[in-house]
């Protein structure tokens, strides 16, 4: 009957381990990303260069760390050995870099390239820039650089999605998502320049999140051999043993995986919390493992017993390991199940590609050049060329009252045998604070709007057509030359107008412009001002994991006492056990003992049958029950102790059902969030501009204009 309930006990198990499997797979979003390659999921390297966060620039330990491996897996790119401290283009560009990202300004390797031949400074250390590197060095550089970008091989780290490591951890809706790194067909040195801004993206995404005790995230890398070793340099070793020190204060765990345990940097072992060891092959292996095993438990003030620790290593068989966890009292050996397994080896791009199927690559705007007045002349989301109406006739230019601002966007684009026509346009920016105490909204922003006008009049709801501006406009006080004016309403050269149109833009902003939030009622939390849903949930997520962590433990420290009276109630029927054990032996004992004395006195006495004989006889006869009933008191305890390891087996099975309880109400797809809209404070409303905004249309032969801005 146990055996058959062990076996009940072990299906239903790995039944709820089945369904675990399902749950995860169907809430879980995996992909396989492929830097430096067009094939799979390819990854842009271009944001690299990005400015880094706020609260790394104000670092400054964190900004230097930035700028020194940047520069330096770009030089490793280049195949230049840089120095930090002695290497000119080492400092050169980490002093653009610095210079740059102190102003928040962003650079692309383009940009670096002229900067490197025209520095936005003229003095590095005490010595003029000229004197310490040269122009004619400088473009030799700036050449290098040039045709590294020149070159088509380079040409795949150009495209594919930016490396947002919010991205690589959750998708636009805030679906978890595994995000695995394939670098293998790589070289060496691109390897190394990958891996070095990946570490960097993950350390300025890790300073931007709150600290936690809950896990948030983890950053696995396989085959680490080469990235931390312990006497060399490479750039990808610093911001990793950053990640090392001080990751896990952000919720953000780190598991690196070597077969060489003496490739690895000491600093970095002894920064690691748990260790799962198999079978070490060479004597500098185990001492290298010992040395970082014992720093570890120096750093946390725990006992370390070196004589046992090698004791223990050098029995560890196949399949056999030691998890060594600093939290805890002593190592644990483990063996692993049994498992079946082809040993593929790595996938090829071409199966990557049928991994990661047909789903393209997001575009951004900035990748694809569009311009953030580019909706203003869509339709349906797509660019579209019309033909020039004969209502805007291509006629000298209007003049406008000088009291109004006019300006001109800026044309993009050739030329060539078209003609420039300059179509007119309101842009306005409005300043709004949506502001609602109850739901923790106070926020103030601007939002701007460009709406196009025809060429007989305004209309009276002309904001109605108006369409939103991303990023900020190429705007112009002068016209390109040659351009030409296409037919205006006379409305725009009455000055009262404005006046009114800026009081409906205002109007506008009141009725239609709206901040959405969103209502955790379970965790009563809210969304930040233009969080979407997708990263609420993921803040969500992480709140949630906090909460359940912290009800878990109170579970546990509800349920310990319980568990600690019916333990010292076991601990008592084992020993009653023992005792009633120990007492039938010696009660058989004796009773066995008295038998055979009272057969020996009765053979060698005087009288066979005699009144003491019979009296010793029922005495015996006395002692076997009195071991009998001993024998049964063994038995009520086994009975007993049976009863309690029932009362155990099912104080536990109600731990897990509510502890399951607790994960299943607290688990993300269980949240339901509400929709709250918040409107501006009209009393706050404020138009911060009002322009007339001339937009260059490309008109070819036939007529057909398409917009050039």
């Amino acid at each position: 009957t146990n055996e058959a309930n062990k076996w009940r006990k072990g299906l239903a198990s790995w039944g709820q381990t089945g369904d675990r499997i399902r749950k995860f797979r169907d809430t879980v979003d995996l992909q396989v990303f492929t830097p430096g390659s067009n094939t799979g999921r390819p990854v842009t390297v271009l944001k690299s260069f990005a400015a880094p966060a706020a609260a790394i620039i104000d670092d400054s330990d964190a900004f230097r760390e930035r700028i020194q491996s940047a520069v330096s897996g770009l030089l490793a790119l280049l195949g230049i050995d840089a120095d930090p401290i002695r290497s000119r283009e080492h400092i050169l560009l980490s002093n653009i870099l610095s210079h740059a990202w102190s102003a928040g300004r962003d650079l692309n390797l383009g940009q670096l390239i002229a900067e490197i031949q025209n520095p936005p400074f003229q003095q590095v250390g005490i010595m003029d820039l000229d004197t310490f590197f040269p122009a004619k060095d400088r473009m030799e550089l700036a050449m290098t650089m040039n045709n590294l970008l020149a070159s088509p091989s380079f040409a795949s780290w150009m495209t594919g999605e930016p490396l947002d490591i919010k991205r690589l951890l959750h998708t636009e809706e805030g679906k978890p998502r595994i995000s695995i790194m394939s670098i293998s067909h790589l070289n060496d040195a691109e390897r190394m320049f990958f891996v070095t801004i990946l570490l960097n993206e993950i350390l300025s995404w890790m300073r931007t999140q709150a600290g936690t005790s809950s896990l948030r995230a983890i950053l696995y890398m396989d085959e680490v051999f080469g990235y931390f070793p312990p006497t060399a340099n490479p750039p990808s070793k610093p911001p990793m043993l950053t990640l090392l020190k001080q990751a896990r204060a952000f919720g953000l765990g780190v598991v690196l995986a070597t077969q060489n345990p003496v490739d690895l940097d000491y600093k970095g072992l002894s920064n690691t919390g748990t260790w799962f060891l198999g079978r070490l092959q060479t004597e500098r292996d185990k001492a290298r493992v010992i040395e970082g095993l014992e720093g570890a438990a120096a750093n946390t003030g725990a006992s370390f017993n070196r004589a046992e620790m090698e004791q223990i290593l050098a029995g560890l068989g196949s399949r056999r390991f030691l998890m060594n966890n600093v939290h805890e009292d002593e190592p644990v050996v483990f063996e692993t199940r049994w498992a079946m397994s082809y040993l593929r080896g790595p996938l090829t791009r071409t199966q990557i590609q049928k991994l990661v199927g047909d789903r393209p690559a997001p575009a951004t705007a900035a990748a694809s050049g569009q311009s953030p007045l580019a909706n203003a002349a869509t339709h349906g989301g797509q660019r579209i060329a019309e033909p020039v109406a004969a209502a805007m006739k291509v006629n000298p230019r209007k003049l406008i009252p000088a009291e109004i601002d006019q300006r001109f966007a800026e044309l993009h684009g050739r030329v060539g045998a078209d003609r420039i026509v300059y179509r007119p346009a309101f842009l306005a920016t409005g300043k709004l604070h949506f502001v609602r105490e109850s739901w923790k909204v106070n926020e103030w922003t601007e939002r701007t709007f460009l709406v196009p006008l025809p060429g007989d009049e305004v209309p009276d709801e002309v904001w109605e057509e108006a369409d939103p501006v991303e990023g900020d406009l190429d705007l112009d006080y002068d016209p390109v030359s040659e351009a030409q004016f296409a037919e205006i309403p006379t409305d725009l050269q009455k000055e009262k107008n404005y006046a009114r149109w800026e009081r409906d833009f205002k109007d506008f902003l009141y009725r239609q412009q709206e901040l959405q939030v969103f209502k955790c009622k379970e965790l009563k939390a809210f969304s930040e001002a233009f969080e979407t849903q997708g990263d609420f949930r993921v803040r969500l997520e992480q709140l949630a994991s906090e909460k359940r962590d912290m009800l878990v433990e109170k579970l546990r420290k509800k349920y310990a006492s319980k568990f600690e009276t019916l333990r010292n109630r076991i601990r008592r029927a084992e020993e009653r056990i023992e005792r009633e054990k120990d007492q039938y032996q010696q009660k058989r004992m004796d009773s066995i003992l008295s038998v055979g004395t009272n057969i020996m006195g009765a053979i060698l006495g005087r009288k066979t049958v005699s009144s003491t004989n019979a009296r010793r006889a029922g005495s015996s006869m006395r002692s076997f029950g009195r071991a009998s009933k001993e024998r049964s008191d063994i038995g009520r305890a086994k009975d007993n102790l049976a009863d309690l390891q029932i009362d155990w087996e099912e104080m536990e099975e109600k731990f897990n059902r509510d502890a399951e309880e607790i994960e299943e109400k607290l688990h993300a797809d269980s949240l339901e969030l509400e929709e709250l809209i918040v409107r501006p404070r009209k009393g706050d409303l404020d138009v911060e501009n009002f322009t007339l905004v001339w937009l260059p249309w490309r008109v070819d032969s036939s007529g057909i204009a398409e917009p050039a801005f």
